[in-house]
Formats: C-alpha cells, structure tokens, sequence
C-alpha cells in the first residue's frame, strides 16, 4: 500500500526545513514483485534532503535530533559539513533511525554538490539514483536545479543507448539505465543483494515510463511501439556519435584519458570520433562510466562507517549480507 502524505509529513515535521529538494525511495515507497516482498523491519524509508546551507541545516539538526548522529556530532557542524562536502560524494547519511513506529534513514546534500552531479556525473551516486523511479515529496523550485534533473535523465537515455542493440524492449532499457550507476560499484561483488537491479526495474515499469516516456518520444533517433513493447534505434556510427557527444563531461573526460594511455594526445572531438567508428564502442562507455562509479563508491561506504557508528554499521551491514544471501538462494 503506497505511503500517505500525511506519514510523510509526520515524518518530516521532526526536521529543519529548507529543503531545495526532498525525495524519498526505496522498496517501500515502490513495493518490489511480491516474490520478492521484505519484512516490516527491512522495509527502512529512505529519504534525501538537498539543502542550500547544509551548516546551518545539521546546526538546527543537531539541536533537534542529535541522538541520530555518531560519536561523529562533538565535532559539531562545522565537522559534519566538512566530512560531507570534501569525502565521499557529497553525501551525508543517518541511518536506522527510528521515529515512533518507522525506520529511515537519509541523507543530506547541498544544492550545488548535487547540481554538479547531475549535470557532469562526478561521482554518479546521486545522479544514478535519479535515474530511477523516486517520490519527489518537495519538488525542486530552483531553476538551475530543474534544468540539471532534465539533463540527467537525457544522459541516462544517452548513455543506456550507447549500450543497447538497434532494436530492445522497454524493460531492456530501463534494466540498462539501473545498472549504470551499479557497474563498478564495489558493492556488487559483496554486500548487496544479487538481484537489486531486477528487483527495481520489476514491478515499476510504470513508474519508469512515467519518468521517461516524454524523453523518448522526443529523441529524433528513437522509434517507440509501446503496444509492442518494442523500440527501436539508429545503429549508425552518426547516431553514436550524437550520443558520445551528449554524454555528461565526466565519462568523456574518462573515454579521453583511456585512449591517450598510449602517449598520443588527441583532443575530445578526435577521440569521440574513434569510438563511434569502433565495434567496441559500447563496452568503452561502459569501462568509463564503471571508472567513476569505482571510487565514490568504496569512499562513500567508508564514511558511512564513520556517520553511522560501529553498532549501526554493523546492524545496516548485517541486513546487506542478509538480502544479499537470500538473493542467492
């Protein structure tokens, strides 16, 4: 049964508000295929809080909630703003937190951090998260972060499309856009759940197509049959070409150094032409995108060592490594 507004709003009552943006995701926001159905404990509502002034919104949190911090908060703001900023991706999380009868956890990030990784996917840790089906609970009003939401979701299309056969189904393309930001995750060879991505991309195909249906429809190079659940693309090194060219500067900047190892130097526009003529191509924008997601991934876990404790980080882990033997089962 789909969350009320008013839980939410019970919910986040508890908070400092300011918020630019505030989603929340996540198995209990969209219920998984019910082979795949978790308990009422592994059920945790995840929330992300994009803030202006995260300083002066961990002050007001501090004073409001400070038994949801680690040992972490004698540091105070200054500590926690400086541990999100310049460590990890720019993200900081609280997790297992119980209000009342509900289990969340959430994470906060500034407006500009996360406008950064929308738009050139530094990190793709926030940038991959929506690129998936999220319940926007406050709607971003900033323009420039607007712009920068749009422009995620087209690379998303773009980069899915690089990677995909001339002719796929609708799942096959949302199956594609999931795994970007798990490819390269660390976590995928221990720790998580085997089937995450099947388990998103099932049971929310129309929650995916809400998010990208208009994209679609609107790419010159895309031809979509939903009656046939069929979409078909430009195969041609021209087309590819006009996708490499849309990617977001960090995986081409990746493409870029990749293929001057060999001591040449060739500029973007040269090297963007190379891979649209290779057979190869598709699995060059996937080595580049892995190439991002690696690091954040490994620092970002690390520092969630350090915000949620040894208790919480060893009780979150636990419940990984449980979803995670399951999954093999």
């Amino acid at each position: 049964m789909p969350m009320s507004a008013k839980v939410f709003d019970h919910i986040l009552s508890k908070f400092p508000q300011h918020f630019s943006l505030l989603f929340a995701y996540g198995s209990s926001i969209f219920p998984q295929s019910k082979k795949y159905n978790l308990t009422k404990e592994e059920n945790m509502i995840d929330f992300i809080f994009c803030v202006d002034d995260p300083l002066a919104w961990h002050k007001m949190n501090l004073v409001n909630n400070r038994k949801h911090y680690s040992i972490i908060k004698y540091g105070g703001a200054e500590f926690i703003t400086k541990l999100q900023d310049h460590f990890g991706a720019n993200v900081y999380f609280n997790t297992l937190v119980q209000i009342e009868d509900k289990l969340i956890k959430y994470g906060v990030i500034r407006t500009s951090n996360l406008i950064e990784d929308l738009l050139d996917w530094k990190f793709l840790y926030m940038s991959g998260r929506l690129h998936k089906p999220v319940k926007f609970i406050k709607p971003a009003t900033n323009v420039e972060l607007q712009k920068a939401l749009h422009t995620n979701l087209q690379s998303a299309l773009h980069a899915a499309l690089l990677m995909l056969p001339e002719s796929f189904s609708e799942d096959d393309l949302y199956t594609k856009i999931t795994e970007l930001s798990y490819r390269g995750d660390f976590r995928m060879y221990f720790g998580e759940d085997k089937q995450k991505v099947q388990k998103i991309v099932q049971n929310q195909v129309p929650y995916f197509r809400n998010v990208y249906a208009d994209h679609i429809k609107s790419m010159p190079l895309l031809h979509w049959n939903p009656n046939q659940n069929l979409i078909e693309q430009d195969g041609s090194s021209a087309a590819t070409l006009h996708h490499l060219n849309l990617l977001p500067k960090t995986v081409q900047h990746n493409l870029l150094v990749r293929h001057n190892k060999d001591g040449r130097y060739r500029d973007l526009e040269d090297i963007l032409q190379v891979v649209a003529f290779d057979s190869e191509s598709s699995h060059m924008v996937q080595r580049a995108i892995e190439d991002i997601v690696f690091w954040p991934s490994i620092t970002q876990s690390t520092k969630g060592i350090l915000t949620a404790g040894i208790i919480k980080s060893l009780k979150y882990s636990s419940r990984k490594v449980k979803k995670m033997v399951k999954s093999l089962q």
